[in-house]
């Protein structure tokens, strides 16, 4: 590890600490040359695939908009915190579980559409009429059926 200070490519782990929650590694480092101290953080690096989309374009995989997307269909309804995490885990988990490079944002939208089936049928019939777009009421009238 190169010191941020002087540059020099030899430094010392003084200290070793893990995160509470075991994600994190926090060592204390001193520089064998300038002997000042500075903090580095270790935390595995997770591969999510890229999303593609409609259209062709390909982005970045966001949890933090596939939580927005699925915290706006949970509007105002019973589901905590606790239960939106864990589905977005099982989502991610998921993704990881095919090795893949790239999914498609209908393959996305499937698994939210199931975890939130699983966890509160309204927030599921909100996302889905989103979703899917719906042309008429029979589709939606099938789709409620379907629950």
């Amino acid at each position: 590890m190169r010191c941020p200070y002087c540059a020099h490519e030899e430094t010392q782990v003084v200290e070793t600490r893990e995160s509470d929650e075991g994600d994190v590694i926090r060592r204390r480092r001193r520089c064998l040359k300038c002997d000042k101290r500075f903090t580095t953080y270790e935390r595995a690096e997770i591969a999510l695939p890229a999303v593609v989309k409609k259209d062709g374009a390909r982005t970045e995989f966001d949890a933090a908009k596939l939580r927005a997307s699925m915290m706006l269909a949970l509007r105002k309804r019973p589901v905590s915190v606790e239960q939106v995490d864990a589905a977005l885990e099982r989502i991610q988990e998921k993704l990881l579980a095919t090795g893949a490079k790239e999914v498609p944002s209908a393959r996305l939208g499937e698994l939210v559409m199931r975890e939130l089936k699983r966890i509160d049928k309204v927030a599921y019939v909100r996302f889905a009429s989103v979703y899917r777009s719906f042309e008429d009421v029979d589709e939606f009238r099938q789709l409620i059926r379907g629950i």
